[in-house]
């Protein structure tokens, strides 16, 4: 595996196909601004696994050493940085009452699941996108038995204040389905706290050069590139990276290569 990680080289996603992000599509196409590539809803898909987990608990332990240490760039600035993964920092939900102010970022985390992200708003209440749906649930209901960790500090942007990441969260309650702006609660509770529509679904235009770049540390001394046209793709594809596990991610990358190179093997030979 070591060579092949080695190997690894950068990918590209710009051949992905998307509809028009101006909103003159029709009805039967894939949603405004969303790849193909990218285009599973995971806050519905872990609908099983979420109440499988509240009746386990923490009875199985999250190994923070599956995650994926990662950094992502917008024309050369980090905007968001994940590092050094300590489990010491995730706790159980009953822990995490006390902690949670206003205006907080709460991820819920379990082995196998894609994170779950909430908007703290007090009075220990979360306001969340869960099953095409925003909704407002005690923080334990929320987490659904997973341990979680405040994660204000993951993504670089400048915050808005308290007041106003709350204001935001509870302004969108009862938005469901075909009326949402959002494809997963990471980007509905980023949205909530920095306010940049970058985080909404068709809030960029795909054209031209990929501006962002998702740097993703295998090891030590290795790291492999990936590129996006917009933060939603790339947040949806560092979602999956979560949901699969840092082993299976390399793995992915290396059978990627193998592929390559025996396509290449093959024409080579024409």
């Amino acid at each position: 595996m070591g060579n092949q990680v080695e190997k690894l080289t950068r990918l590209s996603y710009d051949e992905v196909p998307t509809v028009d992000p101006n909103g003159y599509e029709d009805d039967d196409g894939p949603r405004i601004g969303v790849s193909y590539i990218f285009s599973n809803d995971d806050d519905n898909g872990d609908d099983d696994e979420e109440e499988h987990s509240a009746e386990k608990g923490d009875e199985e332990e999250y190994d923070s050493l599956r995650e994926m240490e990662c950094a992502v760039y917008y024309r050369g600035e980090c905007v968001y940085e994940r590092k050094d993964a300590d489990t010491g920092a995730l706790q159980a939900c009953k822990d995490l009452l006390n902690r949670c102010k206003p205006g907080d970022l709460v991820e819920f985390v379990a082995a196998g699941q894609y994170p779950h992200w909430a908007v703290c708003t007090g009075d220990f209440q979360v306001v969340h996108l869960h099953r095409s749906e925003i909704k407002m649930d005690h923080l334990s209901d929320a987490g659904q038995g997973r341990r979680g960790r405040i994660v204000n500090d993951l993504y670089k942007f400048r915050a808005l204040p308290p007041d106003v990441v709350v204001k935001n969260a509870l302004d969108q309650l009862g938005v469901k389905d075909s009326s949402l702006s959002w494809r997963n609660p990471e980007c509905f509770a980023a949205w909530c706290r920095f306010g940049k529509r970058e985080f909404k679904t068709g809030g960029e235009l795909r054209i031209g050069k990929q501006p962002y770049r998702m740097k993703l540390q295998l090891s030590e001394k290795r790291s492999h590139e990936l590129e996006f046209q917009s933060l939603e793709d790339l947040i949806m594809e560092k979602r999956r990276n979560d949901q699969i596990g840092r082993d299976a991610v390399i793995q992915e990358l290396a059978n990627h290569l193998n592929s390559s190179e025996e396509l290449n093997s093959d024409c080579s030979c024409d």
